[in-house]
C-alpha cells in the first residue's frame, strides 16, 4: 500500500430496492457473471428456475440463511450497468440493475469488515487507528446501517478523526433497513446479552434500522461487490477491538494467510466499564472489566479471500465449507458501553459479575492512554471460629418451635435470630420468653415499614443485627427445615471439619431440600415432626422445581453483601475466587452458580453429607391452619390444592435423621424442665388444636380438608416422580380422574401443554 496515502473516505450506497414483496440487497457484475443477492424470506422456490420469455436464465439459485443468492449469465455491458430481469414462480418477474465490482479498492489489503449502527466517529476511528497501528490493518469497510440523513455527517467526521492515517476506507450506505423486522435495537439495554432483569423490562419496539443484523445475504454482496480480492479481512464491528498479540506474533491477518484452509476463527467476549465519568461518553479505554461467569462468547471469522474459495459462502458466524485452523483462535472484545451507549454499567451487566481484567486495565492506559475508573477492591473479614446463627422467619408455628429450637441447639447452633409477624397463636409469646431467658433473639419483622415482602424484610433488618454481624457460620432457614447431618455424630463441628478436610478454606455448603410429605397422617399430634413424618421424595427428582431447592450454611466473611433466602447474594466480585463452595456431597459448586444458583442440578445436587429435611406440610390437620395462616414469603399466593400436591411427597421414606432423637430429646427436656416454657408451648398446642377444631367445622375447610384425605390425594402424592412440571404447574386438576386407580408402571410418564 502506498504509504504517502491520506485517509479518505469513500461513500457507497447498496443498490437495495424492494421490488414487489422481495427484498434486493444488491446485484453485482463481476466478470461474465451478475449476482443478485434477495434478502430474508426469499427462499430459492420464489424464482423460476428455468426462467421465462424476456428473462435471463439463472445459473444458480443458493440459499442463504433464508434468501437466496440468484448467479445469472450476464456481463457488464460496455456503456455500464443495463437491467435485467429475474422470472418468479408466480409467473412474474423482477427487474435488476448491477453495480460494476470495485474490488480493487481492496486488493491486497489486511481488511476490517465491521458494521455501523449510531457509534459516534471518534469511536469508530479509535478503534481503527488502534488496529493499524498494532495489528496490521490498512482498509476497512464499514456498513453504516444507521437511517438515512445520517451518513453524509458520519462520512466526514470520520475522515477528520482519522487525521493523517493512511487507511482506506469505504463506508456503505443502505436505502432500506437491514434488520430483523421483529426485533428492538441493539443500542437497547433489552438486547444486551448479559443484561440482568430482562424479564422486568419492557421490550422495545422494533426497529429493522436498529435491530439484529436479519439480512444475511450481505456478507456475500459485500464480499463480491468489494471484498474479494482483499489480502485477509476480519469481521469486527465498529465496537470490536482485537486482543493485544505479544511481540513478534503474527498478526490475525497473517494469521489468515498460514491457514490451511485461509480461515481463522475470531472468538469474542463482552467487555464493560467499571463506571464511566459523569458528563463524558464511554471509550474503548474505559473497558477495563469482564465477566468473571461468562460462558458463550462471540463468534466471528478471518479469512484470505483466494485461499479459502470465493465459491464458499460467507455467513456471518462462519465461512461455508472452509473449516478455521483448528490451532488458531484470535481473542477480540466487544465494548458493551459503546455497543449500547448511555446506559450505567449495571444495567447491561450484573456488576457482582464483574472484575478488572490486568490486561484490559494495561490495553486502557498503555495503548489507548486513558484513565478510567477502577473497580473497588474489597477485603474479606478474618474468620477463624465455629459459632454458627440461624435467621428466620415465622407466622403462628408455635406448637413446632420447640422441636425445631431444640434439634439445632443438639447438632450445634448456637444462635438463633427469629422474625414473627401477625402471630396468634401464641408464637410471640413463645419467643419473647425464650428471649428473656437467652435462648434466641426475636424481632418484629418490618416488612410493612420496608415495604417488603416478609422474608425479604427480615433478612434485610438482619443484616446489622450484632448476632449475625459475630457470627462465623450463618444460614437463612424456616422452622419446617432441618439440617440432616449425615456425617461423624450428626453435628455441625463434624460437618465443617469434612468441609475443611475436602477443601481447605471451604466457606459455603448448601443442603438440597428433601421434600417430606404427610405419611399419610390426618391428625395433628404433639409429637416431634422428625419422628411422625418420614416418607418424602426420591433423591432424584428434577420436578417439581422447588424439589431441588437448597438452602446454604456459609462464612459470613463479607465475600458476598447481604443475606438471602437460598444463599448470600450480592457477591464482591474481586473475591469470586476465594468463594469454595460445597454440595450436599462435599463436592466443588460449579463457577456458573457463584451468583444466582439457588436450587440444584443434575451436575451439582447430593445428599451424602447433608441434605434439608423440609416438612412443608405435616399432617393434613396442621396444613389447614397453615393454609389459613398464608404464606410467609408469598402473602399473595394461596397454599391450596396445588401447593400440598407440589410438596406432600410420599413415595419413598428416609429415616436418616432420627439418629438424632436422643440428642433431640434430651435438649427438649431440658428447654420444657423449664415450667413457663412449657406452659408456653402448652399454650401453643392448644391453640393449634382449637384452630383445626374451628376450621374443620367450617363448610369450605372442611370440603378441603376430604379433598386433602381423599383416596386420590393419598395416592397421587405418592405419584409425583410421574408427572412433568406443567402438571405442577396447573394443579392435580389435570391429572386423569381415574390414574390413581391404575398399575402404574415405573416408566409411566404424563403431562400436558404448557399454559
Amino acid at each position: 500500500m502506498a504509504t504517502d496515502h491520506i485517509a479518505k473516505v469513500i461513500r457507497r450506497t447498496f443498490g437495495a430496492a424492494t421490488p414487489g414483496t422481495l427484498t434486493l440487497i444488491e446485484a453485482v457484475t463481476t466478470g461474465p457473471l451478475t449476482r443478485a443477492f434477495f434478502g430474508t424470506g426469499s427462499p430459492p422456490q420464489t424464482f423460476a428456475p428455468d426462467g421465462a420469455p424476456g428473462s435471463t436464465r439463472p445459473e444458480e439459485l443458493r440459499e442463504i440463511a433464508g434468501g437466496t443468492m440468484a448467479v445469472l449469465p450476464a456481463p457488464m455491458p460496455p456503456g455500464g450497468a443495463a437491467p435485467l430481469r429475474l422470472a418468479l414462480a408466480n409467473g412474474t418477474t423482477v427487474e435488476i440493475t448491477p453495480a460494476p465490482e470495485e474490488t480493487a479498492l481492496f486488493a491486497g489489503l489486511n481488511t476490517i469488515l465491521g458494521f455501523r449502527l449510531e457509534e459516534p466517529a471518534i469511536t469508530v476511528a479509535e478503534g481503527l487507528l488502534y488496529h493499524a497501528r498494532h495489528h496490521g490493518l490498512q482498509a476497512a469497510l464499514i456498513v453504516n446501517r444507521a437511517p438515512p440523513g445520517s451518513a453524509d455527517s458520519f462520512a466526514a467526521a470520520l475522515e477528520v478523526a482519522l487525521g493523517a492515517s493512511a487507511l482506506r476506507i469505504v463506508v456503505v450506505d443502505s436505502p432500506i433497513p437491514l434488520g430483523r423486522p421483529d426485533a428492538g435495537p441493539e443500542s437497547h439495554p433489552y438486547l444486551a446479552p448479559d443484561a440482568p432483569g430482562r424479564d422486568r423490562m419492557t421490550p422495545p419496539a422494533p426497529d429493522p434500522w436498529r435491530s439484529p443484523l436479519g439480512e444475511a445475504t450481505v456478507y456475500e454482496a459485500l464480499k463480491w461487490r468489494f471484498l474479494a480480492r482483499a489480502r485477509a479481512i476480519l469481521t469486527l464491528d465498529v465496537t470490536d477491538i482485537l486482543a493485544p498479540r505479544a511481540a513478534n506474533t503474527p498478526n490475525a491477518f497473517d494469521l489468515c494467510r498460514s491457514a490451511q484452509k485461509g480461515v481463522i476463527l475470531l472468538v469474542g467476549q463482552r467487555i464493560y466499564p467499571w463506571r464511566v465519568r459523569a458528563n463524558q461518553s464511554a471509550r474503548f479505554g474505559d473497558h477495563i472489566c469482564r465477566p468473571f461467569d461468562a460462558r458463550r462468547g462471540i463468534a466471528r471469522w478471518g479469512v484470505a479471500p483466494d485461499i479459502a474459495g470465493l465459491d464458499n459462502t460467507w455467513r456471518a458466524v462462519r465461512v461455508a465449507f472452509a473449516k478455521p485452523d483448528p490451532g488458531t483462535t484470535v481473542t477480540f472484545f466487544r465494548a458493551m458501553a459503546l455497543r449500547v451507549p448511555g446506559h450505567p454499567t449495571a444495567t447491561l451487566v450484573p456488576k457482582t459479575a464483574l472484575i478488572e481484567d490486568p490486561a484490559l486495565l494495561a490495553l486502557a492506559t498503555t495503548v489507548f492512554a486513558h484513565s478510567p475508573i477502577r473497580a473497588p477492591v474489597s477485603k474479606p473479614r478474618p474468620q477463624s471460629g465455629n459459632r454458627t446463627a440461624i435467621v428466620t422467619t415465622m407466622k403462628n408455628e408455635g406448637p413446632f418451635i420447640l422441636e425445631w429450637l431444640a434439634y439445632h441447639r443438639a447438632i450445634g447452633v448456637q444462635d438463633f435470630l427469629i422474625y414473627t409477624n401477625d402471630c396468634t397463636d401464641g408464637t410471640d409469646t413463645l419467643l419473647d420468653l425464650l428471649q428473656s431467658k437467652g435462648l434466641v433473639q426475636h424481632r418484629d419483622n418490618p416488612y410493612r415499614t420496608l415495604n417488603l415482602k416478609p422474608q425479604h424484610a427480615a433478612l434485610q433488618a438482619a443484616e446489622t443485627e450484632p448476632m449475625i454481624e459475630q457470627a462465623d457460620w450463618a444460614i437463612c432457614m424456616d422452622v419446617d427445615e432441618y439440617l440432616n447431618i449425615k456425617l461423624g455424630d450428626g453435628t455441625l463441628p463434624a460437618l465443617y471439619a469434612a468441609m475443611e478436610q475436602a477443601l481447605p478454606g471451604a466457606n459455603l455448603i448448601s443442603a438440597t431440600w428433601r421434600l417430606f410429605g404427610n405419611a399419610g397422617i390426618h391428625a395433628y399430634k404433639d409429637r416431634f415432626v422428625i419422628q411422625q413424618f418420614t416418607r418424602c421424595a426420591p433423591e432424584m427428582i428434577r420436578k417439581p422445581h422447588q424439589a431441588w431447592g437448597f438452602k446454604t450454611l456459609f462464612r459470613t466473611l463479607d465475600i458476598y453483601r447481604k443475606l438471602g433466602v437460598h444463599r448470600p447474594k450480592g457477591l464482591r466480585p474481586d473475591l469470586w475466587t476465594q468463594v469454595r463452595w460445597l454440595n450436599g456431597s462435599g463436592k466443588p459448586m460449579p463457577t456458573e452458580m457463584l451468583r444466582n444458583g439457588w436450587r440444584s442440578t443434575l451436575q451439582t445436587y447430593g445428599y451424602d453429607w447433608v441434605s434439608l429435611n423440609h416438612y412443608a406440610v405435616r399432617s393434613a390437620e396442621s396444613f389447614l391452619v397453615k393454609r389459613d395462616r398464608g404464606r410467609v414469603n408469598h402473602v399473595d399466593r394461596d397454599q391450596g390444592l396445588n401447593y400440598w400436591f407440589r410438596m406432600n411427597h410420599n413415595s419413598d421414606a428416609d429415616t436418616s435423621i432420627q439418629r438424632m432423637i436422643p440428642a433431640l430429646q434430651a435438649e427438649y427436656a431440658r428447654l420444657l424442665a423449664d415450667p413457663e416454657i412449657a406452659a408456653a408451648h402448652a399454650q401453643s398446642v392448644a391453640r393449634h388444636a382449637a384452630k383445626i377444631a374451628d376450621l374443620r367445622a367450617a363448610d369450605a375447610p372442611a370440603r378441603f380438608y376430604d379433598e386433602l384425605t381423599s383416596p386420590r390425594m393419598e395416592r397421587l402424592c405418592h405419584l409425583q416422580h410421574h408427572f412433568g412440571s406443567a402438571v405442577f404447574a396447573a394443579g392435580p386438576g389435570v391429572i386423569p380422574a381415574d390414574l390413581h386407580t391404575r398399575d402404574l408402571s415405573a416408566n409411566f410418564f404424563f403431562t400436558v401443554d404448557s399454559a
